[in-house]
């Protein structure tokens, strides 16, 4: 079973970036789509971005377009999140989720998702 670590969370202010990391382990986690998902208070999960286990799919929210970008490293396991230009909206607990399902699972269906990391927090001051 593959597990998940999140990593990178922290404070900044409005306008500033903050990569975060999603560390896989597992035998085979570099066969499972990954993708970014983020809660804040009160409000329901939703999706960020996520990418397939190639590579070669990407998606992202509307919201999150020119400011975010998804990338992973196979060879490390390892799924990224560069947030730039970030504003007090983005505020939030950010989760990372690993599936084999078809990568459009991961924007329309997080509750079936395979597996999820613990969260990093990200707080962003206006």
């Amino acid at each position: 079973q593959v597990q998940l670590v999140e990593s990178g969370g922290g404070l900044v202010q409005a306008g500033g970036s903050l990569r975060l990391s999603c560390a896989a382990s597992g035998r085979t986690a570099s066969t499972y789509n990954m993708g970014w998902f983020r809660q804040a208070p009160g409000k329901e999960r939703e999706f960020v971005a996520a990418m397939s286990w190639s590579g070669g799919s990407t998606s992202s929210a509307d919201f999150v377009k020119g400011r975010f970008t998804i990338s992973r490293d196979n060879a490390k396991n390892t799924v990224y999140l560069q947030m730039n230009n970030l504003k007090a909206e983005d505020t939030a607990v950010y989760y990372c989720a690993a599936d084999r399902g078809p990568i459009g699972r991961m924007a329309g269906n997080l509750r079936n998702l395979e597996v999820w990391g613990q969260g990093t927090l990200v707080t962003v001051s206006s």
